[in-house]
């Protein structure tokens, strides 16, 4: 699945459109180029009520920059508000209030170069089933009005390891290569964003892991992409920076590994070389506990005990370490802290 032929940085790339279409412009070299491909500005989304119920806020004064270039991961429970931000980014939900720009351009008043931006894969299958995957993006590409001599399709299937496939019938395809179709549809007509939504929901891990690999080499071009998952180890792996979302709220956003470190829990686990009846009464200051015969399992904070402290009272039990490893807090625990955070009346998606 390599990307090399098909270069997503914004100067290599043919606006699509005839000239004078505000869509022709959104490609601009370098120097010109957002600092933010997505700037989302105070936004707002409340769904009126009907017959006495009351109004439903989806999304409250959400405030979010995704960085050029990133590959930012956008988390949080059931009814967050995460579908309904991406709807209003791809243009199928209306906002309340507030602004949203993609790519420079602002969804209200640059409407289609704002479309010509960004390509999002949803977490449906909405392909053709009775087209092979290049008539699916040959028929994808007459709708955006692209000229067949600027059509990349070879290339689009070639970037999501689809070319061996390019004359199956898409309902012959397997989940995973389903999926990359998706992938190329969204990137048929070249957009510098790329969102998708549950990428990877349903699928086995070796697919999983394929499909991990032809994103990254896609965000390795030069492609800003926006991802949704519920699979934290995902978001882990894959994103530079993360955002979640909760109540309609953006509860926190920061770079992967700083969010990591706002865990300020450890767990250390020590096999020593004989085997212990019951936890030396030196070592119970500690919060440890006993696997026997030779596990013992320290859990403490970072920000109150040193590793070192633990090696030290070992050392001076004349305690033999053979073995030693350590377990730090993670992207699930940092995330069900937030989530787990009050509701206000009225929030949700």
């Amino acid at each position: 699945m390599s990307v090399e032929k098909m270069s997503t940085e914004p100067s290599a790339v043919t606006p699509i459109g005839p000239p004078g279409d505000p869509a022709a412009a959104i490609m601009r070299a370098p120097h010109d180029a957002p600092d933010n491909a997505v700037e989302i500005v105070k936004l707002y989304k409340t769904y009126r009520g009907g017959n006495g119920q009351a109004d439903k806020v989806a999304l409250r004064k959400v405030d979010l920059d995704i960085p050029r270039g990133s590959f930012f991961g956008l988390l949080g429970p059931n009814g967050a508000g995460k579908s309904t931000l991406i709807n209003i980014l791809a243009g199928l939900t209306n906002k309340t209030s507030g602004a949203v720009r993609i790519w420079g351009y602002d969804i209200d008043t640059d409407t289609r170069a704002t479309r010509s931006a960004i390509g999002v894969v949803p977490q449906e299958l909405n392909i053709e089933p009775f087209f092979t995957p290049r008539q699916n993006l040959e028929l994808l590409a007459g709708f955006y009005g692209i000229r067949k001599p600027q059509r990349r399709t070879r290339e689009v299937l070639e970037m999501v390891g689809l070319t061996e496939q390019s004359e199956a019938y898409a309902r012959t395809l397997s989940g995973g290569m389903r999926r990359r179709l998706l992938v190329a549809k969204a990137m048929l007509h070249s957009p510098p964003v790329l969102v998708l939504d549950e990428p990877t929901a349903g699928v086995d891990v070796e697919l999983r892991r394929n499909i991990w690999e032809c994103l990254k080499e896609l965000n390795a071009a030069g492609t800003t992409i926006l991802l949704t998952t519920h699979y934290l180890e995902e978001a882990e792996k894959l994103c530079d920076r993360i955002a979640i979302i909760n109540h309609g709220r953006v509860v926190i956003c920061d770079t992967t590994g700083a969010l990591v470190r706002r865990v300020d829990s450890k767990e250390l686990v020590v096999t020593v070389a004989d085997d212990v009846d019951a936890v030396p009464a030196p070592l119970r200051r500690f919060d440890v506990e006993l696997l026997p015969p030779r596990r013992l399992v320290f859990r403490f904070r970072r920000s109150e005990t040193r590793i070192g402290e633990i090696i030290d009272a070992l050392h001076d039990l004349g305690l033999i370490i053979a073995d030693l490893s350590t377990e730090e807090g993670s992207l699930e625990d940092i995330f069900l802290q937030l989530i787990h955070a009050p509701s206000e009346p009225g929030e949700g998606d």
